[in-house]
């Protein structure tokens, strides 16, 4: 069984299943493991975890009248509120309709866009890779063409948001750091359409997304891309990265300061437990508290060298538990609505016991996406895909759970939903 307690209740001979909070913010490469060592137990007291999930039937438990949530009890409160978020104007019983036309094909816009999008990345990726290239050379950033390559990812996520920020999130290890500055220019515009900011401060956000983690460039490749534990001084390093990029960008004296300032202030929490400044709530500005929820989401729903990212959906409901510590509760859920309670690409179960792949949001409900449903649990086997629309009239199927895609290890679950084989850009 599981509990989440306070870091201050944790005690040697507990098993530590999870920590609540984004593993940049931890040394330890794995999560899993007996407490038995002082030095770790000083370690997790020394970071800005806050609270952790233990395993009680694999080590000792919390005593009797210690503060503790279970996984139900924390599951039921993220579900109720986001059935808040998605509460919708009730009428008069709908007339009956027929049942949708089953299909496995993605709409042809939906089709169209993924295309798109890809070529996009494509591009993307190669002006992101010769900027850092850049900036390690010590040539100051071209902002002019960081500008263009934002109004490309801004035009394609006003087509279709699901679309680039979806297939964004298909980097590999290697790929990380420069597709993820393309991921967080994206979900810095939807997020910015989301609240309605401006065009120009939308723009401002693309690039704040864009350039927020250019101080990477300095950090040595072996720091960077370690696959095991960091050591204190290399996650010190690490750390370094929101200054150093703010002092490039500032040398440049062509980046507007809301976007130095994301740069700088992109780590901070609302609790004030961040870095490099340790600011609160309203101290941090509006773009940095966006470029923090939006970079923690990208990071956790990538594959790292360390670590097999996220399911989109899990990830939500985990950053659900760390909001108030370290989001923004306000922007925490026009971000959940800008990219849908069960993102582009996550495993969900229907009513019927069919389980399948989300492969576009629904425009009005965050809880009736399009899914392409392919296994049955019922038989146990693989079913012809068949794209079923929650929300369409006479649809009477319902996402009941989220899956585990390590669990079920379908080797094409990123090509169900992208209609693409392969990594596609």
């Amino acid at each position: 069984m599981l509990k989440r307690i306070d870091v201050k209740h944790l005690t040697l001979g507990m098993y530590l299943h999870e920590f609540c909070g984004s593993w940049m913010e931890h040394p330890f490469w794995r999560t899993q493991f007996v407490l038995d060592d002082p030095h770790d137990l000083d370690l997790i007291r020394a970071t800005a975890i806050r609270e952790v999930w233990i395993d009680v039937s694999r080590g000792k438990d919390v005593s009797v009248g210690t503060a503790s949530l279970t996984r139900e009890e924390v599951d039921a409160r993220i579900d109720t509120d986001f059935s808040r978020l998605d509460a919708q104007p009730t009428s008069a019983a709908p007339a009956p309709a027929p049942p949708p036309p089953a299909s496995n094909r993605l709409p042809a816009g939906m089709q169209s866009e993924l295309r798109r999008a890809a070529s996009i990345c494509g591009q993307a990726k190669q002006a992101v890779v010769s900027m850092f290239n850049e900036v390690r050379m010590g040539k100051a950033v071209d902002a002019e063409s960081a500008s263009s390559l934002v109004e490309e990812i801004s035009d394609s996520v006003a087509r279709n948001p699901g679309a680039l920020i979806s297939l964004a999130r298909l980097k590999t290890a290697d790929d990380y750091t420069y597709m993820h500055s393309v991921a967080v220019c994206a979900l810095m515009v939807a997020l910015a359409r989301q609240i309605g900011l401006s065009e120009a401060h939308t723009r401002s956000a693309g690039m704040a997304g864009l350039l927020h983690d250019l101080g990477k460039a300095a950090i040595p490749l072996a720091v960077l891309n370690k696959p095991g534990k960091l050591t204190d001084e290399e996650f010190a390093v690490i750390k370094t990265h929101s200054a150093r990029g703010h002092l490039m960008l500032k040398e440049s004296g062509k980046v507007e300061a809301a976007v130095l300032d994301a740069c700088l202030h992109h780590h901070e929490k609302m609790d004030g437990t961040g870095y490099p400044g340790k600011l609160a709530g309203d101290k941090i500005s509006l773009i940095a508290r966006m470029t923090a929820l939006c970079d923690v989401y990208d990071a956790i729903t990538s594959d790292r060298p360390y670590k097999r990212g996220w399911d989109p959906s899990e990830a939500i409901r985990r950053m659900a538990e760390w909001t108030h510590d370290h989001f923004d509760p306000r922007l925490f859920q026009a971000f959940v609505k800008s990219i849908g309670i069960y993102p582009v690409g996550s495993l969900v179960r229907l009513t019927t016991g069919r389980i399948g792949v989300v492969t576009e949001q629904a425009p009005k409900s965050l809880v009736t996406p399009r899914v392409k449903a392919f296994f049955s649990t019922k038989s146990d086997m693989r079913i012809p895909p068949e794209l079923v629309d929650l929300a369409a009239p006479g649809c009477h199927e319902k996402i009941v759970a989220r899956e585990d895609p390590e669990r079920w290890r379908f080797p094409d679950l990123n090509e169900l939903w992208s209609g693409m084989p392969g990594q596609p850009w």
